[in-house]
């Protein structure tokens, strides 16, 4: 049943839909990632880590908000229930209990890396179905890009 009709051909929905849902799995799955890490943050750099997490869950809640209304904009409801994300999401995520700061730190650049990897498939996925999404994919991959440079800064110098 469609309760919202498609402004985009019926050939570039099924695109456009797996790219959104994916995303709408990866950004609320970091911002779980996030506020997982930063319950349980310990090290020298509790602070700055502390409050550089609160910016990626934050981040990530708006865009996880900004992708599912895209989608159902579309036509195309968005699945963010608790089951559909634990049985989609694939990203690094920290191990339970006490996190070191580094941990954190090389977990949140993994994370973050996977994350923008995947979006910049389904930007290229998306760029004839429907160049709206693309776009607002560009733009949150941008952000992202961003909280990982600021999380692999942390990490300098580096041992290697």
């Amino acid at each position: 049943m469609t309760v919202v009709k498609s402004t985009i051909p019926e050939s570039a929905r099924q695109v456009v839909g797996d790219a959104l849902q994916s995303t709408l799995v990866d950004l609320i799955g970091l911002s779980l990632i996030g506020k997982q890490a930063h319950w349980n943050l310990v090290g020298p750099r509790f602070r700055s880590i502390h409050l550089q997490l609160d910016e990626v869950v934050s981040a990530a809640r708006d865009f996880s908000d900004t992708v599912a209304e895209r989608s159902a904009a579309l036509g195309l409801p968005p699945d963010g229930r608790p089951e559909t994300i634990a049985s989609a999401f694939t990203l690094p995520s920290p191990k339970d209990g006490w996190v070191r700061d580094t941990d954190v730190v090389e977990v949140l650049v993994e994370a973050l890396e996977a994350a923008i990897g995947r979006l910049r498939e389904r930007i290229e996925a998306t760029e004839k179905a429907d160049p709206v999404t693309q776009d607002l994919l560009i733009s949150i991959t941008a952000d992202l890009e961003k909280q990982r440079w600021m999380f692999d800064a942390e990490n300098w110098p580096k041992d290697s």
